[in-house]
């Protein structure tokens, strides 16, 4: 039996592919290629392992495809990954967001009941606190989100939660917090800054630099992940994997013109709708019960993408 990754291909999927592989892991990926980034980016992704997995083409809203992959396979654990991403575009296109991210979630959920698959792990968001008193907790009540995409991963949370309650599948539900490094998605604001940046055209700061994020490096978010499918304490749980380290945007700013080497020409523009304006991750019970413990800092973690970003734009 092996595990199966939903959205494999993507930035947080393909290194959880490659990790897991390394620990003598049997590895199958779910992926659609979709669209809202260059698919050719995601096929690169697998390129150092691609010949060590099984990929399925296609998408979760495909009830006759899962039913063939799920009836044909066996799997131990399921990791979704597959989303739509970000909270602008759910604003323009909340129909697509529920569709993906609600009923995406709850076919995957289905499947696995029906074929006895014993766990399932939740990719959430951040997103989900919304207007919250900072640092996040799990236990803080979810009554502030502000877009159609908290929304979807709230609403994906409960059902992970009415599967295990009913059905006994084990469900884990980790909420990632400003997830970066290398193979990021384009759309995020250190690929999108270290590209302009690094080309010396104007950066669009939304605001006026106060907005903060708990950034979090890759791989610190792929052992959370790995400890996840390792945990037993109870059939149904929720887990923030953050750094705990609060950093505003002028001071990211600040530490790319430094790793890069240039100065950044910067567009202010208005605050983007349905961004909350600080994130905080309390990582403390993930400390306890999954042993989480993020290694990279900042600095090193925009390093790291810094010389890969170097070997996909050689100057």
């Amino acid at each position: 039996m092996s595990i199966l990754i939903t959205g494999g291909a993507g930035f947080i999927g393909s290194h959880l592919t490659e990790t897991l592989l390394k620990e003598g892991k049997k590895v199958a990926i779910l992926d659609n290629f979709s669209d809202n980034y260059p698919p050719e980016i995601k096929r690169n992704n697998l390129a150092n392992c691609k010949n060590q997995i099984q990929i399925f083409e296609g998408d979760i809203l495909d009830t006759a495809f899962l039913s063939e992959i799920f009836s044909q396979h066996s799997f131990e654990t399921i990791v979704h990954l597959a989303a739509r991403p970000g909270v602008l575009p759910s604003i323009k296109n909340p129909d697509l967001y529920c569709a993906t991210n609600i009923v995406g979630t709850l076919n995957l959920l289905e499947n696995a009941r029906k074929y006895k698959i014993p766990k399932l792990i939740f990719g959430s968001s951040s997103s989900v606190y919304g207007i919250n008193s900072l640092p996040f907790k799990e236990s803080d009540t979810l009554q502030g989100s502000i877009s159609p995409y908290a929304m979807s991963k709230i609403s994906g949370e409960q059902l992970c939660f009415n599967y295990s309650y009913l059905y006994g599948i084990n469900t884990v539900c980790l909420r990632f917090f400003t997830v970066y490094g290398p193979r990021q998605r384009p759309d995020l604001a250190i690929a999108k800054f270290t590209q302009k940046i690094f080309n010396e055209e104007p950066i669009d700061q939304y605001g006026d630099g106060k907005s903060s994020r708990d950034y979090t490096y890759v791989l610190d978010i792929v052992s959370g992940i790995l400890s996840a499918i390792q945990y037993k304490e109870k059939p149904f749980d929720i887990f923030n994997l953050g750094r705990s380290d609060i950093v505003d945007l002028k001071s990211l700013i600040q530490s790319l013109e430094k790793t890069i080497g240039k100065k950044a020409i910067i567009n202010q523009i208005s605050d983007q709708a349905g961004d909350i304006s600080k994130t905080f991750a309390d990582i403390s019970k993930s400390q306890k019960l999954l042993g989480y413990q993020p290694q990279t800092s900042l600095e090193q973690g925009l390093k790291n993408y810094f010389e890969w970003f170097k070997t996909k734009n050689p100057s």
